[in-house]
């Protein structure tokens, strides 16, 4: 078949290398849904049109839906049943097409993971660029280098969906004061300024670590 759901990039580390609390990183995108998980791995599930003569945001609707609900049932699968899962606002803005889609996909993984009584929150695209290189802009490429500097357990492949999964993962760890490794107080304005859910008290998940 030369188009469909596909996982494009998995990483599965043979012993787990953090303690704690288990956080999932959602970037979620049509053609590359990024997960990072603190057990270690991370991986990128979605919509690959080989041919490039079929974009999902192109197909006929019935089809188009049937693609949409296959990649949110494998993007659900991916991310279980975790501690937190900290997801990436939506950026519905970019002049990229398929903005319908994207937003479908969002929403429905949010109201997933809510369903299923996994907390959730929410980092805006500039917030998890500022915990992972201190500054609020920059480049996937520059993320990137900083998840390979800082986290390098988690092997992205050079994929940057891969990557801003895994930055999100760390910043959710942080929040529940089990950080990963520390980070400069710049960077963890990003974690400050998140939108964090309801109800769920991150002094239940032990005292804060060094990293």
């Amino acid at each position: 078949m030369n188009h469909g759901v596909q996982t494009i990039h998995e990483h599965t580390p043979e012993v787990r290398p953090v303690d704690g609390p288990r956080v999932v990183g959602v970037d979620t995108s049509l053609t590359g849904t990024g997960l990072a998980s603190s057990e270690g791995w991370c991986r990128v599930i979605g919509y690959v049109d080989k041919t490039k003569k079929h974009p999902i945001s192109k197909l006929p609707r019935l089809e188009r839906l049937a693609h949409l609900n296959v990649l949110l049932d494998q993007v659900m699968a991916g991310i279980g049943r975790p501690d937190l899962a900290l997801m990436e606002g939506a950026a519905l803005s970019r002049a990229s097409g398929g903005a319908h889609e994207r937003g479908w996909l969002w929403w429905r993984v949010f109201e997933r993971l809510l369903d299923a009584g996994v907390p959730t929150g929410v980092m805006s695209t500039n917030q998890r660029i500022l915990y992972a290189t201190g500054k609020g802009s920059g480049s996937k490429t520059v993320v990137l280098e900083q998840v390979v500097r800082r986290w390098p357990q988690w092997q992205t492949g050079g994929n940057d969906n891969a990557a801003d999964a895994v930055v999100l993962m760390a910043a959710g760890r942080d929040w529940l004061r089990r950080p990963i490794c520390a980070v400069p107080k710049v960077h963890r304005k990003a974690v400050d300024g998140a939108d964090w859910p309801q109800g769920v008290a991150p002094e239940l998940f032990g005292a804060e670590v060094a990293g």
